[in-house]
């Protein structure tokens, strides 16, 4: 169907511009290509795919189509299996946010919509009744939503035969291909199974390349009316340079986040990124350029007020993981930054896309770093299903009595419960696991790991990292680059980017003032991170389980530097080289958090013992400062060193390994212990030396952690 070709009769036509008017203003009416998709999606069995730019007005669409559909017969019940019924609209959307949006304009549009999502469970009895009542035109639920048994049962069985619009929000979550696939998003593939074959499908997305378009086509069935347009963002100017450090990268935020348009969004690959660099613009310009944290870890409400600050520009940005992103709708963003560059160029024109909706002009910059690589080659492999370990899965629930836990399944195949909830979702998804009230079960239909389809997914991936390397070495347009990653036939030079113009956009500089980053250093390294003591014992192969006893538990610690932290970099890599200076200023760093720490609890150390959990001498050679600094006698906790148990192992694995390699403790009765430790990811080491030392008699342990790794 051509643009010129799409009609709607008079009453739909007035049901769409009364939508369009509520939500754009008195007299706007459907463009063509809009109108196209939404006189599709008013005729029974209609599969529309839209993948258009950020900012095209697919959620136009779907209200519109929504409207026409229920001012045609809301609630009508028909009679045969193919008889299209006028019930409410399904969209499956992925994030809170997006749904919280989503609802506010379905309002604004004149439609009645509520969301079910784990931040409003004290609504749900209400809401499901408004539904079976057919109260209501829209319901928004998550894909992972999809995935509930009882949800299922209550919900999607009541509304079988009913739905008079399913919408695939983001669809491209739905392919393997894609830069974010979530397995729970092919519980629509069960939605789709058990559908009215007469209710219109459609699918939207700002983020597909030609590969996943035929893959969610595909996956829709039918004849999919795919409608594709021009992705090139006129508004976006694309900066990018990659030649700083770690913590300059730190030092250009700081310098330069006040000369940015407007407010906007900094983005950063990890959640202890948002804190730091929270903190290090805070030792630049302290409350004068007001920025905030948004992470996953934040609860729902706190995320709501910080998205809402910022659509009053209350904040000149707010430092955020990929947590903020689709959905996040503020058509004045005047900036996109990323610190550090994402593994696909689909992902991060996903990103900027949340800039410059409704301005002419936009910054976009990425500082890309040396360590972006790592990151790309673990998210390249990291959702790929591990055939030996999906069949000891498997063999687990086969030999059960009956449903399992996820934590039942940890302890017995020795996985990290992350990864067995990963792995679940992969072979649900297939076919071989179920989840009921009770637990997980196999179903008896055979897995087979799919070599061939799952080496082209990582091949795509790894491609699509060199895609960001070329972008990074600006070796072509880089709007460009982008839209031709995502198949866009019309991609071409946008003459705005520092590639095009051979300058950055006025008056951003590469330049980083050197006082600038001493003073965001010397801040972030006064920053110890709280290292909170582990409360369980894991059982399993470890044996105990239950609440460590209170005369066995470690104190509330210390971390110098966590994770990746940037101002540690340069001084870590230097003392486990052995260099002296390094080593004596980390040492310095160490002898101030102690001071700082005395001071605030009163507990002063009676002995300073050092654990080296790796091959260097770290931990011992700041354990020797800290005596000769503190005058306090010290020691070294025995390691037998072997094998330790790699990055998926269990608690339980872990904490075994490090019980059955540590000697005979020392006597350190009645004496306060400083536990120096060089490094650690988990902390079950720390965990089984101080119940070591606490049965040998000390008072207390309280343990200082040189790094904790990732």
């Amino acid at each position: 169907m051509s643009p010129a070709a799409a009609t709607l009769a008079p009453d739909q036509q007035a049901a769409a511009d009364r939508v369009i008017e509520s939500l754009a203003g008195s007299g706007a009416r459907l463009r063509d290509d809009q109108l196209t998709a939404v006189s599709a999606l008013v005729e029974p069995a209609a599969r529309v795919l839209v993948v258009q730019a950020t900012g095209w007005g697919k959620s136009a669409v779907y209200w519109s189509a929504t409207a026409i559909l229920r001012s045609s017969g809301a609630g009508s019940e028909g009679s045969g299996p193919n008889q299209h019924h006028s019930g409410p609209t399904l969209i499956v959307s992925p994030l809170l946010s997006l749904m919280r949006d989503q609802v506010a304009a379905a309002e604004r549009a004149g439609l009645r919509a509520a969301t079910l999502n784990s931040s409003n469970f004290d609504d749900w009895s209400v809401i499901e009744a408004q539904l079976h009542a057919g109260d209501l035109d829209v319901l928004l639920v998550s894909p992972e939503r999809l995935a509930n048994p009882g949800f299922g049962r209550r919900v999607l069985d009541a509304l079988s035969g009913r739905l008079g619009l399913l919408v695939i929000d983001e669809a491209h979550a739905i392919s393997d291909w894609g830069h974010d696939f979530r397995p729970d998003y092919r519980r629509v593939s069960d939605v789709l199974q058990t559908l009215n074959p007469q209710t219109p499908v459609l699918a939207t997305t700002a983020t597909a390349n030609a590969r996943v378009t035929d893959d969610v086509a595909a996956q829709l069935g039918g004849q999919t009316l795919v409608l594709r347009g021009p992705l090139a963002r006129k508004s976006l100017h694309l900066n990018v340079i990659d030649d700083l450090s770690p913590i300059e990268r730190y030092g250009w935020v700081a310098r330069y986040l006040p000369d940015l348009p407007g407010s906007g969004i900094v983005y950063v690959l990890t959640v202890a990124d948002a804190d730091r660099l929270v903190a290090a613009i805070a030792a630049v310009h302290g409350d004068d350029v007001p920025v905030a944290a948004y992470t996953g870890q934040l609860d729902a409400a706190r995320r709501h007020e910080l998205e809402d600050a910022l659509l009053r520009n209350e904040v000149k940005a707010l430092v955020a993981t990929s947590a903020l992103g689709m959905g996040y709708d503020k058509p004045d963003l005047g900036f996109v930054v990323h610190v550090g560059s994402p593994p696909s160029p689909v992902s991060y024109y996903q990103q900027v896309g949340r800039a410059g909706r409704a301005l002419d002009d936009a910054v976009v910059m990425l500082l890309a770093s040396r360590t972006d690589d790592a990151i790309w080659d673990y998210f390249a492999t990291a959702t790929i299903p591990d055939p030996d370990k999906m069949t000891a899965l498997l063999a687990a629930l086969d030999e059960a009595d009956g449903p399992m836990s996820v934590p039942q399944l940890e302890a017995s195949t020795g996985f990290r419960r992350g990864r067995v909830e990963l792995m679940l979702k992969q072979l649900s998804v297939d076919g071989a696991t179920d989840r009921g009230p009770d637990g997980w079960t196999a179903t008896g239909t055979p897995w087979k790991y799919d070599q061939e389809h799952y080496d082209g997914v990582i091949g795509v991936r790894r491609r699509e990292a060199d895609i960001m390397r070329d972008y990074v070495a600006g070796r072509q347009c880089l709007m460009q680059l982008l839209t031709s990653s995502l198949d866009d036939p019309e991609a071409q030079p946008c003459g705005r980017c520092s590639v095009c113009r051979g300058q950055l956009t006025e008056p951003l500089s590469a330049e980083v003032p050197a006082e600038i980053v001493r003073t965001i250093t010397g801040a972030l390294r006064r920053s110890a991170v709280l290292l909170e003591p582990r409360k369980m014992w894991p059982g399993g192969s470890f044996g105990t389980r239950g609440r460590i006893p209170a005369g066995l538990a470690a104190e509330t610690g210390r971390v110098l530097a966590h994770a990746d932290a940037p101002e540690w970099a340069d001084l870590l890599a230097g003392a486990r080289r052995g260099d002296e200076q390094a080593v004596a200023d980390l040492g310095d760093a160490a002898v101030a958090t102690l001071s700082a720490w005395v001071r605030e609890t009163g507990a002063r150390p009676d002995v300073i013992a050092a654990l080296r959990l790796t091959g260097t001498a770290v931990a011992e050679k700041v354990a020797e400062h800290l005596c000769r600094v503190g005058r306090r006698p010290g020691l070294t906790v025995p390691v037998r060193m072997g094998d330790p148990p790699g990055r998926d192992a269990t608690g339980a694995t872990e904490a075994a390994y490090w019980r059955d390699h540590l000697g005979e403790m020392p006597d350190v009765a009645g004496q306060n212990v400083l536990l120096v430790v060089d490094e650690t990811s988990s902390g079950w080491p720390i965990t089984v030396a101080a119940a070591a030392l606490r049965e040998a008699g000390a008072a207390a342990v309280s343990p200082l952690l040189i790094h904790r790794s990732v």
